[in-house]
């Protein structure tokens, strides 16, 4: 009896034990920036290795190797639109930056792949997506802990910095600005799209409000449909018009639909607008 008090006690402060987790704090603390440079979003992942009385450049990472820059897993950069870097484009999306450190110049490496725990245990040269140089350039101050900035901001670009121990290295880049804004412009200058109008009226369809608005937008979006394609939007117009009560315009557009639906293969609209068409009497 006593031997099973012994063991359920052991068993208890075990499960206690084992319930109670350490906290200690990260060496190389993470860390998520996010800033918004002209339209584009650039958000950087990292964890923050510091100098702690150590030579960092030349010693602990050493020059002209590969380096993971910073600590931990990869260090990440995500752009939500195509940027340019020393001329080049670098498509949207997320890389690991890689550098191998040198006295006066550093190269940068944006990585597709992004799953590594350090540097890849096999490099892929297919996997580079960009590679430049920046020059090395002396702080004032030392930097004790690894910093990476997006500063420099103006519409049309900014400079991917890093920084630590006496040392600063910036990438700039450029966005698009100028071609989202302009196309933003000439979008809203244009007024409504075949789809805002398609969504307009069919909200107003599906909500029962005013029929006789939602008509006038359908129209307007099947009018703006040049080739004939959208059997969607026909077949929201031929529903419209049969709410309505216009039971041969209904016909009409439900017989376009078809049509177009067939051209493009689309069994499902052809059910529904054979359905209609045979509850409407023109099958």
């Amino acid at each position: 009896m006593k031997r099973l008090v012994l063991f359920a006690f052991v068993g208890l402060l075990s499960m206690t034990l084992s319930a109670q987790l350490i906290q200690t704090p990260q060496p190389s603390p993470s860390a998520k920036m996010e800033q918004t440079v002209g339209l584009t979003n650039v958000t950087v992942e990292y964890s923050r290795p510091s100098m702690k009385g150590r030579t960092i450049f030349g010693n602990l990472v050493p020059y002209d190797k590969l380096w993971r820059t910073g600590a931990n897993k990869n260090t990440t950069v995500t752009f939500s639109d195509n940027v340019t870097i020393d001329g080049k484009e670098l498509k949207a999306g997320s890389y690991a930056i890689f550098t191998k450190p040198g006295e006066a110049v550093w190269e940068v490496i944006f990585y597709s792949d992004t799953n590594n725990w350090g540097t890849p245990q096999k490099w892929d040269d297919s996997k580079v997506a960009l590679m430049t140089k920046a020059q090395v350039q002396e702080m004032p101050m030392p930097i004790e802990t690894f910093t990476i900035t997006v500063n420099d901001l103006h519409n049309n670009g900014a400079t991917l910095g890093m920084l630590w121990e006496n040392v600063y290295v910036g990438v700039p880049f450029t966005v698009p600005t100028q071609e989202k804004t302009v196309k933003s412009i000439e979008t809203v200058m244009s007024g409504p799209s075949a789809n805002d109008y398609y969504a307009a009226a069919s909200y107003y369809y599906d909500e029962g409000k005013d029929l006789e608005k939602a008509k006038e937008w359908i129209d307007k979006a099947v009018a703006m449909d040049k080739e004939g394609r959208a059997f969607w939007v026909m077949r929201k117009q031929s529903l419209i018009y049969a709410k309505l009560g216009d039971k041969q315009g209904a016909i009409e557009a439900a017989k376009r639909s078809l049509a177009s639906a067939e051209a493009a293969k689309n069994a499902d609209y052809v059910k529904l607008n054979k359905d209609s068409l045979k509850e409407w009497g023109a099958l």
